[in-house]
């Protein structure tokens, strides 16, 4: 077998995606199904992102933008950041087909083959996939809920190894939706930097912070490489747009590699996406926010009376990570039998690592407050029979 194939093979699968297909043949079949599954918002781009599209598409500006992106958006990106406690010079913002561009070319630029990262588990299974792509060699981390399922500076010295090269963390966590303390954070930068490696932060979620005003890690250490996204905090998920901060020492390799491997991000796309930091979207973007804000309060109390056990209580993101032990089934068979007697989907615990697999199901709250209320009825009602029987 190729080193290729044997790397395609250790390629982690997306439970969540095979959850989506059996929604969807469910639904196809005539049955109402309430998904809790895929972490794609409910809402759409604002009015004021589209009419931006709709104009740069009558002005024929759907040419290659430069390599990094428009010039105009990576200053708007570098100062969004000013909310979040970070100066950001616009030379360092690279423009990326998605949050998944950003982190290709992320690996790409840090990660040797051979190379170790280590990510906490639980974690986004698509962090381990680009480091595999790359050549390195993921390395999961088991966390608990005392952490906040995050790595802590105690970690990074028991798991370094002569062949760590560095970490990827994400704050707030996909699918924990928890975030880390920023003296906690700090002890973890400055770990790393200690040791010569590298922190890859992913911020997508960053804009989605309900206790607290989130800062960037950027505000700690200038040296972090960030990545963040259209797709969760602008509704923007099938535009395929989003951004890489580097250090100024990796811009000029950085933007030959975003040249080479993709020309640019989507044109169209990065015109209309200049609208998002209009105050009128800002102010819609901060409304949203606080939608999902009621909506994680909901579940949570829900879940709470219903028996459904939340370890930590998430401060971002849309997502609960719940742990479903007490059950008497694995999480597979209990997103299955959830997902075909109730019709609600979510996505069980074995796409985000090992060392929860089995116990845990994340749920998305990215539907409205009446499918929630209609979730949480037929949750209830599936808890019951369990009971029950």
């Amino acid at each position: 077998m190729s080193s290729l194939a044997y790397r395609t093979h250790e390629f982690l699968t997306f439970h969540a995606v095979e959850v989506f297909k059996q929604a969807q043949a469910l639904q196809a079949a005539g049955r109402d199904i309430i998904s809790l599954g895929i972490g794609e918002p409910d809402f759409t781009a604002p009015p004021q992102v589209v009419e931006a599209l709709e104009r740069a598409a009558r002005a024929g500006q759907s040419g290659y933008s430069p390599p990094a992106g428009l010039s105009a958006l990576r200053e708007a990106i570098a100062a969004f950041y000013t909310r979040f406690g970070a100066r950001v010079d616009p030379a360092r913002v690279i423009v990326t087909a998605g949050a998944s561009g950003a982190l290709s070319l992320a690996c790409g630029a840090l990660v040797n083959p051979g190379d170790e990262v280590l990510m906490p588990d639980p974690s986004y299974p698509a962090n381990s996939n680009f480091v595999l792509a790359a050549g390195g060699r993921p390395r999961l981390i088991p966390s608990t809920p005392a952490r906040r399922f995050q790595l802590a500076e105690a970690d990074l010295r028991d798991h370094w190894t002569a062949r760590t090269r560095g970490t990827i963390i994400a704050s707030p966590s996909n699918p924990t939706g928890t975030s880390i303390a920023q003296a906690e954070l700090a002890g973890l930068l400055g770990e790393t930097r200690a040791r010569g490696g590298f922190t890859l932060m992913d911020e997508i979620y960053l804009g989605l912070s309900y206790d607290g005003q989130p800062r960037s890690a950027l505000a700690l250490d200038d040296d972090v490489v960030v990545i963040n996204s259209f797709s969760k905090y602008f509704n923007m998920t099938g535009w395929r747009l989003g951004w890489l901060i580097v250090p100024p020492a990796m811009v000029a390799t950085v933007e030959k590699m975003a040249a080479s491997l993709a020309i640019c991000a989507p044109t169209l796309a990065q015109h209309a996406a200049l609208a998002c930091f209009t105050p009128d979207a800002l102010a819609l973007y901060e409304e949203r926010r606080l939608a999902f804000q009621q909506r994680r309060d909901f579940l949570l109390d829900a879940f709470q009376r219903l028996g459904i056990d939340v370890p930590v209580k998430p401060d971002g993101a849309f997502y609960i990570y719940a742990d479903i032990s007490r059950w008497g089934m694995d999480s597979a068979q209990f997103a299955a039998r959830l997902l075909n007697e109730a019709g609600v989907a979510a996505v069980p615990g074995m796409d985000f690592g090992p060392a929860h697999a089995s116990r845990t199901l994340r749920f998305a709250y990215t539907t409205g407050m009446e499918q929630l209320e209609a979730a949480v009825s037929r949750i209830g009602g599936f808890l019951e029979g369990l009971r029950g029987g």
